[in-house]
């Protein structure tokens, strides 16, 4: 019996590769940009670098210096010790390609809570639903279902250090079945894959500025995530989206009503860049398609470094093997910048930008975003637009409801009892 699993899960693990890793076939590369070629950099489980929220997917993507609220441990596991309320919750549901199937979703549950005046803990889950694939014999009769997925469940802790700095540290465990167990159709077995990481954080939150007569507070954050072990489904291992993010932002209280905020970050992913390998000469002394081999049977690098390193070595290797050298390097920065306006505190617009280079991934979209609050509940809602080539989230809106315990407690409190 031949079962179609190979194609349609290679066919969903590309689509969910899209995340951090689209490339465009019709981008006019000169040969001064990596030889005409499309260098993207491509990692295992890919779900973990998808924007899981509406806030923070409503403003261009940034988060690492953005204010800390539920969904703060994707972002930056160390905003979570500034948080305004003691505790609170989100979910999130994100419909992926859902201009061509149906049935794929990124789901994310997190929240936290204050332990003390300056410790604070908490736990997400982010589930990714591929959908549901078909298993067929030689004659095409169906032979049965299986629905691969991915999930990652977090535990964190964040601890202010001063009145304006904080540090946090988040555990992650990952899992990935894509194949169900089964056997690939040279005979490899295959297996689910898994691996443990860990996100490490800073974050500073300055103290009240005065900018021409404005109240206004300056924010910065660092955070590298997905520390982890390399990932394999049969034999060979990959490295998981090991990323450094640095933000920024600036956030006014124009009145006591009204507020807005400007926020940056830069992104970088800590894991080897493919090398460009020499091809091998036919009989005439002509490049073939086939890469040149040594004596050992190794593939030959013609420019950049062996990327088979293991992770520590990786994540330092990375910021100089670029085969284009140090303009390669400086592509493989993305950058997003976004925008936050509050009225009240109950009524929120976002909007924002994110560039990808397109040696790299060529994403390049505009994002929008409301938020409504309400006593204990709130809801966001972000709308992206792509500007290069199609994305899975246009035409898409994303939700995310939040939940607010210190309204919640407040609202069961009993009501005092009249005085006689």
């Amino acid at each position: 019996m031949r079962k179609r699993i190979i194609g349609t899960i290679g066919t969903s693990a590309i689509l969910s590769s899209q995340a951090i890793a689209q490339t465009s076939s019709s981008s006019n590369l000169t040969t001064q940009e990596l030889s005409g070629r499309v260098n993207t950099i491509t990692t295992a489980v890919p779900f973990l670098m998808i924007a899981p929220d509406s806030k923070q997917g409503g403003m261009g993507e940034v988060g690492a210096a953005t204010p800390a609220d539920g969904n703060s441990i994707h972002w930056n596991v160390a905003k979570m010790a500034f948080a305004e309320k003691k505790g609170g919750a989100a979910i999130s549901v994100t419909p992926w390609l859902k201009q061509l199937v149906p049935d794929i979703y990124l789901y994310y549950v997190a929240g936290y809570g204050k332990i003390s005046k300056t410790q604070t803990i908490g736990a997400s889950l982010r589930y990714f639903s591929l959908g549901n694939i078909t298993f067929t014999d030689i004659v095409g009769n169906t032979t049965g279902q299986f629905r691969p997925n991915e999930f990652a469940v977090d535990l964190a802790y964040s601890q202010k250090l001063s009145k304006t700095f904080s540090a946090g540290l988040a555990a992650r465990y990952i899992r990935s079945n894509l194949t169900g167990n089964y056997t690939l159709s040279n005979g490899q077995p295959t297996k689910p894959g898994t691996s443990v990481a860990v996100d490490v954080g800073l974050y500073y939150q300055s103290q009240k500025l005065k900018i021409n007569d404005k109240k206004a507070t300056a924010t910065f954050g660092l955070v590298v995530s997905n520390i982890g072990s390399k990932v394999s489904y049969s034999v060979k291992k990959d490295f998981i989206p090991i990323n450094l993010r640095l933000g920024g932002g600036l956030k006014f209280d124009i009145d006591d009503a009204n507020t807005f905020g400007i926020y940056g970050d830069i992104n970088k992913l800590l894991v080897p860049t493919q090398p460009v390998y020499k091809k091998a000469l036919d009989s005439l002394g002509n490049e073939t398609a086939v890469d040149a081999v040594d004596n050992n049977g190794n593939k030959i690098i013609a420019a950049g470094k062996d990327p088979n390193v293991s992770v520590s070595k990786g994540m330092l290797q990375s910021f100089n093997d670029a085969p284009g050298g140090s303009a390669e390097e400086l592509k493989e920065i993305n950058y997003s910048i976004g925008f936050e306006y509050w009225y009240a505190k109950t009524f929120a617009v976002r909007a924002g930008y994110f560039n990808e280079s397109k040696t790299k991934g060529n994403r390049k979209f505009f994002t929008a975003g409301i938020g409504l609050r309400y006593n204990v509940f709130g809801l966001d809602m972000a709308y992206l637009i792509p500007i290069t080539q199609r994305n899975p989230l246009q035409n898409t809106l994303r939700f995310t409801l939040t939940f607010d315990f210190d309204a919640f407690k407040e609202q069961n409190k009993e009501a005092p009892k009249p005085v006689e």
